[in-house]
């Protein structure tokens, strides 16, 4: 069975798939779990917070679901729709034979048979293995009537469909909200959640979750990566990298087999760690090498 007794079992677990957590992510993690609560977590794109929930699904050994948000997202997208062509079949079919038990033929019509299950209502569904990880990704670009909805769902761990009632989870599934904070979600759906503030990680965690992540990549050139990743953090730029560009650009410095950074290097490859044209030629050719002769003079006095 696996072990998630202490903040240090989850810390281990969560390593054990390849993520490095720092001891605050962990202990919200663990009180999550162990309280049975949803885990709402806010931060930067890229610092970790899609990836944790894949990573607790894959270490439990449970189904992960996936809710990715968006605008105008709404209840019969997240919780279930009627296949509405296989219904008129049906009904088709009953007339052609002439099935006139009509009390019948609608309980038939609304019936599991003809519901497509979406992610809110398979989250509530008995799985193998045990409950479910639902993941509800990027909440912060739905809209507040979309929020209200999902506090039935986080308060009681139900979903209610007109034409079947109310469904509740026999046991509740393991919740985890992200957000970019690209806008403020209301209130009262974080009240329903433990908060955690994802931010990125300093220089020892993230070499760590390099290491981690990609064994074959020497010390040297991870710390050169992190080092410089972290340096242009610091900058004034329209999307600044995350952890996950961190880990693509290491492995496209790995396929080059690189054996250090250089000008030459971090020209070919800025398109892994930037992604607008306008921060790359801020960042390409005298401003990179400057900042690459700083993180040289700091690797080597540290």
């Amino acid at each position: 069975m696996t072990d998630i007794s202490s903040i240090d079992a989850v810390e281990t677990l969560l390593a054990s798939q390849g993520y490095v957590p720092g001891r605050a992510l962990s202990t919200v993690t663990f009180l999550a779990l162990k309280l049975g609560r949803p885990l709402f977590l806010e931060g930067e794109a890229g610092t970790g917070k899609t990836e944790i929930a894949k990573t607790i699904a894959q270490a439990l050994g449970r189904r992960l679901i996936r809710l990715q948000c968006y605008e105008g997202l709404d209840a019969t997208t997240a919780v279930a729709d009627w296949n509405f062509a296989a219904q008129m079949v049906a009904l088709r079919t009953a007339e052609a034979t002439g099935d006139q038990d009509r009390a019948r033929l609608e309980s038939d019509l609304f019936s599991d048979r003809f519901l497509i299950e979406r992610p809110l209502l398979a989250a509530m569904r008995p799985q193998p293995g045990g409950p479910p990880v639902l993941l509800i990704d990027e909440i912060d670009r739905t809209d507040a009537p979309f929020e209200a909805f999902l506090l039935e769902a986080l308060s009681d761990f139900q979903v209610t469909i007109p034409e079947l009632g109310t469904i509740r989870a026999e046991t509740p599934p393991i919740v985890i909200l992200t957000s970019n904070r690209t806008r403020e979600v209301h209130d009262a759906l974080k009240r329903r959640c433990l908060y955690h503030w994802v931010d990125y990680p300093g220089f020892e965690r993230e070499m760590q979750i390099l290491q981690s992540r990609i064994p074959g990549l020497s010390q040297t050139l991870s710390a050169q990566a992190v080092a410089f990743v972290q340096r242009l953090r610091r900058e004034d730029l329209f999307k600044r990298p995350g952890v996950a560009e961190t880990i693509d650009w290491a492995k496209c410095l790995l396929a080059l087999d690189a054996l250090t950074l250089s000008p030459e290097v971090i020209g070919d490859t800025l398109g892994a760690i930037l992604k607008y044209q306008d921060d790359i030629q801020r960042i390409e050719g005298a401003p990179a090498k400057k900042m690459l002769d700083e993180i040289r003079s700091q690797l080597e006095m540290a």
